[in-house]
């Protein structure tokens, strides 16, 4: 019998109220975030958890936006894309 797979951890940028920011950074750790950078005055912060738990972050009071983290590559310099 085979083991079921193991949520895979994703990285989220999220907006939060600014006017209640640690008060809501410390709501979202205790619901599974491992904050990874904090920006208080612009109110977003950026973490990561288990892909599971990204609705419990939407779900807590004084967050505004939660999206997953993503890279963007850019074309190399004189690249015929540019």
């Amino acid at each position: 019998m085979s083991e079921p797979d193991a949520p895979r951890t994703v990285g989220v940028v999220l907006a939060v109220d600014p006017d209640r920011f640690d008060e809501v950074v410390e709501a979202l750790r205790r619901a599974g975030l491992r904050v990874t950078a904090e920006q208080p005055l612009l109110g977003s912060l950026s973490g990561t958890l288990s892909e599971d738990r990204l609705p419990a972050l939407a779900a807590v009071d004084g967050v505004l936006a939660v999206d997953r983290d993503r890279t963007v590559t850019l074309p190399e310099p004189g690249s015929p894309l540019q």
